[in-house]
């Protein structure tokens, strides 16, 4: 019992139960089987659908001293691996709760199962205690022994069976425990992560007249429940609209939850919106909440709505209209409030005439647009954007500021800057770096001329690129940057900042696209 306390981990604590039992006099076997979903157990995940949540009990540990020496009696996948709860010997001792105890065995009773493994091993005594906790029948301890045990032996199986339901209890207990920490900690990470990018550019550089109407647009509907769409090319600061609005709404005092919906698999759509319940799939090993039920009564950012696959959009529209969800795996219906702040760089109009976005979706996401005008169109806003960028990443960088001539920032005004904000952070701090003290020197590669709205002839047509093909050339791109970095993401010199993105958000797309990453050298 002592030895069964100090476990923490289900595995070991049934372990050592199993093998406290087989060591003593005359067992030959001793299994505990414990009541879960299919697709809570490992082996019966393999082999039959993974989304089975009906409960049967599946052998957990197994130890005892065979005859012989070729068996392997702590094996878990054998003929007797699982039972459906009320049949056979085992299962109707779970069903019932009551114990079982059969001594005087002549090894031909029309129940068993293995009559040439009773006779090898001279089994004498079948003996199964239910594991009861709190009136809750966890599962079944069963020995097989090569005595005849009597009413004293048997109790004290009942007794021990005790102690092993309060261990095994405990033991998924501080797993469940272990399971919120590390979610409380990745909560916590992602608090962080937010917070660091905040503070990044935690307000509005510029005077230019259309960033004043954004901002004019910001203050109308901060105050209000309305759904925003924020539209605008990449890099414009989308991200960043959409914080103003929730710390400027009456919703400021609880959570902004982001979701970036390019970075989430067609599969996992789902759970990560919806969360999903422990066994639901594989890989759900426990509870888990969904962004929406995080974003209660605060404000749900959806970046890159237009990633969201059109089976998932249905659900989507669902829960924005009535309020309320079930999690995957689970028959439970959750009701939240919650405010939707919505980000795309796509034309969702052509998307919906296309069929690839719900048009009662659109509707709904709509209510209030803000579209953000790219760099180009504001471009009396570049210099002073520069300039905070500038001091930013030498504060960052324990430097001293370089010098700025306004030759220099005259050239930053008159590029396109096809990546916007986040093409001009990056190409600042590349110069700071390379300064080292001296004249701040950048080297812009020359605009290429904008498509105008002339019809697309077969040329045109010609260098269209597929989603798929897309996804290949980012892939590559991100590959070929850590190789550049030795597997680095983090830092000034890391795959991040070479590519012009968050670290946060280059780990979510590598993750998406599968990429395998090289170890960071030591």
């Amino acid at each position: 019992m002592v030895a069964t306390a100090r476990q923490r981990a289900l595995g070991d604590v049934l372990r050592t139960i199993a093998d406290g039992i087989a060591q003593c006099p005359n067992t030959a076997l001793t299994r505990i089987w414990l009541t879960t979903p299919n697709a809570a157990c490992e082996i019966c995940r393999k082999r039959e659908d993974p989304s089975d949540t009906t409960r049967w009990l599946h052998l957990a540990a197994s130890s005892g001293v065979p005859r012989d020496a070729q068996a392997d009696y702590r094996r878990l996948d054998g003929s007797f691996h699982r039972f459906p709860i009320g049949q056979r010997k085992i299962g109707r001792v779970a069903e019932t709760g009551e114990s079982l105890w059969l001594a005087g065995l002549q090894g031909d009773e029309e129940w068993i199962a293995d009559r040439a493994w009773f006779a090898r091993e001279g089994i004498r005594t079948f003996a199964a205690q239910p594991l009861i906790f709190r009136d809750e029948i966890l599962g079944v301890l069963a020995l097989f022994d090569r005595s005849l045990l009597n009413e004293e032996a048997f109790e004290w199986l009942r007794m021990f069976a005790d102690y092993a339901a309060v261990s095994i209890a405990n033991a998924r207990a501080l797993e469940e425990i272990d399971v919120l920490r590390a979610r409380l900690e990745e909560e916590n990470l992602y608090l962080r992560e937010e917070v660091t990018a905040a503070l990044g550019m935690g307000e509005f550089i510029g005077e230019s007249q259309a960033l004043q109407n954004v901002l004019r647009q910001i203050q109308l509907v901060a105050q209000t429940d309305a759904a925003v769409l924020i539209t605008g090319e990449s890099g414009t600061g989308k991200e960043l609209v959409a914080r103003a609005i929730h710390d400027r709404s009456l919703r400021k005092g609880r959570a902004l939850i982001k979701v970036n919906c390019s970075a989430v698999p067609d599969t996992l759509f789902e759970s990560e919106f919806f969360g999903h319940v422990k066994g639901a799939f594989t890989g759900a090993l426990a509870d888990r909440a969904g962004r929406f039920e995080l974003a209660d009564r605060g404000t749900l950012f959806l970046d890159e709505i237009g990633e969201v696959p059109l089976s998932m959009q249905a659900k989507l529209l669902r829960v924005l209209q009535e309020g309320e969800f079930e999690r995957v795996g689970d028959t439970r219906t959750r009701k939240v409030d919650v405010r939707i702040v919505a980000a795309t760089n796509r034309d969702l109009k052509r998307e919906v005439e296309a069929g690839r976005f719900r048009q009662d979706l659109y509707y709904r996401l709509s209510v209030f647009p803000v579209h953000i005008p790219p760099l180009r169109e504001r471009r009396e806003d570049i210099p002073p954007l520069a300039l905070h960028f500038i001091a930013q990443s030498a504060r960052r960088m324990n430097r001293r500021a370089p010098r700025v001539s306004q030759a220099l920032l005259g050239q930053l005004a008159g590029h396109d800057w096809p990546g916007n904000v986040r093409e001009l952070q990056n190409v600042v701090e590349r110069a700071v770096i390379l300064a080292q003290g001296g004249p701040l020197r950048v080297h812009l590669q020359p605009s290429q001329p904008r498509e105008t709205g002339a019809p697309l002839d077969e040329a045109s047509m010609s260098r269209l690129v597929t989603r798929e093909d897309q996804k290949r050339q980012e892939r590559d791109n991100i590959s070929h940057a850590l190789r550049l970095t030795k597997g680095k993401i983090f830092g000034t010199d890391g795959a991040a900042a070479l590519l012009g993105m968050k670290p946060t958000t280059l780990a979510s797309r590598i993750k998406a696209l599968g990429i395998k990453r090289l170890k960071p050298a030591p």
